[in-house]
């Protein structure tokens, strides 16, 4: 038995200009103007605490949920009408690594309804056996929670699965949960196992290799 952890956002695919246009017009409907350095600034991090400092501290809790609930909707909104392709390598692999028997699963932040919008729309869903995302964890990135979680939902152990990610923050997640890990990207780099800058530039035997 052996799995691969996919990271989805930056690693499978790269959504973040959906995710700006739909905070851009969610926020343009609300009567707020934002600038594309704010969002930059907030890249990544939770809706709540993205509009905290877009709103104010005194925005209502009632506010904050309809306008986050309102922009995640509008994003996959975007994706459906859109589409969306996978970086370079990802959906090469993705068949490849199901093809030599590893079990698969997308371990994301991200919300579940966001997870299986792009999962689908990048035609990768057939090949993913499990999906876990934020409504199944109670820690972000760094805590390795959401690695150890999707592990033991296929049903492997940590030192038989690898995690690719191109965050700092899921480097250091999967080393936590004691997992090998490949970074993608420089924002990746430093603490993985192994590196690259794209996945259509691992080596043919680079999961295999991790496991030795």
């Amino acid at each position: 038995m052996k799995a691969v952890l996919w990271d989805l956002d930056g690693t499978l695919a790269d959504s973040s200009e959906y995710h700006w246009r739909a905070w851009e017009e969610t926020m343009a409907a609300a009567g707020v103007t934002i600038t594309h350095e704010q969002f930059l600034e907030s890249f990544g991090q939770r809706n709540d605490a993205i509009l905290a400092k877009w709103l104010g501290a005194g925005a209502a809790p009632s506010r904050v949920q309809h306008l986050g609930d309102a922009k995640e909707a509008r994003y996959r909104d975007l994706i459906e009408q859109a589409g969306l392709a996978p970086l370079p390598g990802a959906a090469e692999w993705v068949r490849r690594l199901h093809e030599a028997g590893w079990r698969q699963a997308i371990a994301s932040s991200a919300p579940r309804l966001n997870v299986t919008v792009m999962a689908r729309v990048l035609g990768l869903r057939a090949f993913i056996e499990a999906i876990v995302s934020a409504e199944d964890v109670h820690h972000g990135k760094p805590d390795p929670e959401v690695f150890v979680t999707a592990a033991a939902t296929l049903g492997v152990t940590p030192d038989r699965s690898i995690v690719v990610e191109d965050a700092e923050a899921g480097v250091e997640a999967a080393r936590r949960a004691g997992m090998r890990c490949i970074g993608v990207g420089a924002a990746a780099s430093a603490p993985a196992d192994l590196t690259v800058e794209s996945l259509d530039q691992l080596p043919a035997d680079a999961f295999d290799r991790l496991l030795k």
